[in-house]
């Protein structure tokens, strides 16, 4: 998350290539040093800051401080510049959770030569090239942006590659109380799959709104209308992109000779046709009546399946619809996000002025503490708690999650109003609690494999679980779990009794525990050579770094066992909801995870089709291809009964009536082509 709200230049890293700086022997700001903060909630939660200074010799000096919910970097970066203001040098150090931060970037003799945490390089300096540091404070950004904005066309190469340009995209009046500023925001390309906005104060960086704003100390609370404006600037665009992708046929359509996923009966069916008309299915079977007028797509070695859910997926901008689209997912689950912001862009979607994704959002609930949850509704007493959950049955969501700050006490009086309300009840288990404890208080289901295996930890890993201790903690003792013990078997029956839902988001934890560092993890590394390449060197450290108490393999171990207890639930027939957390793509690895585990490849789809249709009341309409249901279908240029990796190569995808082609909504994005 850090990477996408500070681009590159804040992205959680590691590094062997220089010795580990102690966090106590990093540079101590100056009493007149220009401080930041990263804030969410509007300002009001505080996760860490940023200081920045230049020292006499003109060297800038910057000092980064951030946790976010357990997660701790420790930074300092120092940058030095030739008389004629280029950079020459850029030193970092510090730790992440990821490990040693230790990088460098040179320019000498025309040369310039850097070592990141994952990757080194050399080659021809040159005035048009600056180098994005992969981790560092965020003050080496400070030049890029500079560049772009001297630049004739708002443009510049970058190092390692790609190139960044930026424009503007609206102006804001912005106060804190004892003065006032009009702020300029740019939208910067080149970063990721969409324009990052960026706001100016003349021509110096002001700062960054969105989940976890960076701005001037004291500007806080600028950050939520920073954030509003620059979203209702970017969705200017979104008119001219579904009339360009998203095209309305003029009468049916017919899939026809297609193997398709029946997800009612788990079973895979050779030869059928599938008729759409007007958005609804109209015909299914192997001898189907095509209508005369029909557009007839040849499905023959294809696979139509229904749409795919993630169902944990918090839902960012504007380019997340063709994002997942083109991954032939046409619904998500939205389990905590910016509220206003995201309803406002679930209405975009509902009204048909987005390309996007139906949108089942659940309101995050949390107490407060230093591991508040970034986009939460914090609540600080059981009154303002239950008000918390009036609000979300007042907005329109469909359930609420709960946190892992929550005081244990407010659980089951949450829970009973929310049921009261119809509201589905979901979420970490809150710090104190066990699994049972929470499930027995009132959740309908649990929402992370490692908040599964939390029955089993240590008591003083359940106590601060709303730490790192949920990651270190499972990371050190699950793969010692005896998964038949009498206990386990209890507490699994017992969730399969209650009708208890599980939300695993395994590849997440595939993600967190198995990669080395400069290695892709096995969800992303199909889609990298498409990807832009600053985007993509964002994958290259992803998993935390090993200790003296916690090995890389022993990590892989316990995702072993975590990855076990996949089957152990699918055997007992509860819902399993298969999701990312993650950008989207990595649903399809989640899903092969689970064949890998176990699961039939049908078993694994129906993590992503029918079985949220059940859990969120919405089988009626969804979840499967029948006769009446809404068309939420994706074509797949392959055999995903054989295979389930082949669910990547979507060709086409249909949702809302409308039908698109997974090659238009890649290009959008700038992704050049399908995954490998």
């Amino acid at each position: 998350m850090i990477r996408s709200i500070l681009f590159a230049c804040a992205a959680l890293c590691a590094s062997q290539a220089l010795a580990e700086t102690p966090v106590d022997q990093l540079a101590k700001p100056p009493k007149d040093a220009t401080v930041w903060t990263l804030t969410s909630s509007n300002g009001a939660s505080r996760h860490g800051q940023v200081s920045m200074w230049t020292t006499p010799d003109g060297t800038h000096w910057s000092r980064f401080s951030f946790n976010l919910r357990g997660f701790v970097s420790e930074t300092d970066e120092q940058n030095r510049f030739a008389p004629d203001g280029s950079l020459t040098s850029i030193v970092v150090r510090g730790k992440t959770p990821q490990g040693d931060a230790a990088e460098s970037y040179e320019v000498k003799d025309g040369t310039y030569t850097f070592t990141s945490p994952v990757d080194h390089g050399t080659g021809k300096a040159s005035p048009d090239l600056v180098y994005v540091a992969f981790g560092g404070t965020i003050d080496s950004f400070n030049p890029i942006i500079d560049k772009m904005m001297k630049s004739p066309d708002h443009s510049v190469g970058l190092l390692p590659s790609g190139r960044g340009a930026m424009e503007k995209l609206t102006t804001l009046e912005v106060s804190n109380g004892k003065e006032k500023k009009t702020l300029t925001a740019y939208g910067i390309t080149g970063f990721g799959l969409s324009p990052q906005p960026v706001w100016m104060d003349g021509d110096k960086l002001f700062g960054v709104a969105g989940v976890v704003s960076f701005l001037p100390e004291g500007w806080e609370k600028a950050g939520e209308a920073m954030s509003k404006a620059q979203d209702d600037a970017l969705a200017k665009r979104a008119p001219a992109l579904m009339a360009a992708i998203a095209k309305t046929p003029a009468g049916p359509v017919a899939f026809k000779d297609v193997k398709l996923f029946d997800s009612d009966a788990l079973k895979f069916r050779d030869h059928e046709t599938v008729v759409v008309d007007g958005g609804r299915i109209t015909e299914v079977g192997e001898n189907a009546k095509i209508p005369a007028n029909a557009q007839v797509i040849d499905g023959a070695g294809k696979t139509l399946v229904p749409g795919l859910w993630d169902n944990h997926q918090h839902y960012g901008d504007d380019s997340t619809g063709p994002l997942l689209l083109a991954s032939g997912i046409t619904s998500v689950r939205d389990p905590g996000n910016q509220p206003e912001e995201l309803m406002a862009r679930k209405k975009r979607i509902d009204d048909g002025q987005l390309l996007g994704q139906r949108i089942v959002p659940s309101l995050l609930i949390d107490g407060p503490g230093p591991y508040t949850a970034q986009v939460a509704v914090v609540v600080h007493n059981v009154d303002e708690a239950l008000a918390a959950v009036h609000r979300a049955k007042d907005s329109g969501y469909f359930g609420i999650k709960i946190y892992g700050s929550m005081d244990p006490a407010w659980v089951k009086p949450m829970a009973d109003l929310a049921h009261q309300l119809s509201l589905h009840v979901h979420g970490h288990i809150p710090h104190g609690m066990r699994p049972l404890d929470a499930v027995r208080a009132g959740y309908d289901e649990i929402t992370h494999i490692n908040f599964v295996m939390m029955q089993a930890m240590p008591d003083d890993i359940v106590k601060n679980s709303n730490g790192m201790n949920r990651f270190v903690g499972t990371g050190k003792y699950a793969k010692d779990v005896d998964l038949h013990s009498p206990a386990m078997t209890a507490y699994l029956d017992e969730l399969a009794q209650r009708h208890i839902a599980v939300d695993p988001t395994l590849v997440t934890f595939e993600g967190l525990y198995v990669p080395d560092a400069g290695t892709y993890p096995a969800a992303d590394a199909p889609y990298i050579d498409t990807l832009p390449s600053q985007f993509a060197r964002g994958f290259l450290q992803t998993a935390m770094a090993p200790t003296p108490d916690l090995s890389r393999a022993d990590m892989r171990a316990s995702f072993a066992k975590l990855k076990a207890l996949i089957p152990e639930l699918e055997r007992r027939h509860i819902r399993l909801l298969a999701g990312t957390d993650g950008v989207g793509f990595e649903l399809i690895r989640e899903l092969e995870l689970y064949v890998e585990a176990g699961l039939t490849p049908e078993e694994a789809l129906a993590c992503a089709t029918i079985n949220p249709a059940v859990v969120y009341g919405m089988a009626d309409k969804t979840g499967s291809i029948a006769k009446g249901k809404l068309a939420e279908l994706a074509l797949i240029d392959g055999d995903p009964s054989k295979k389930i990796g082949d669910l990547r190569q979507v060709e086409l995808v249909m949702r809302d009536g409308k039908l698109m082609k997974a090659s238009d909504l890649r290009a959008s994005l700038g992704i050049s082509g399908p995954p490998k």
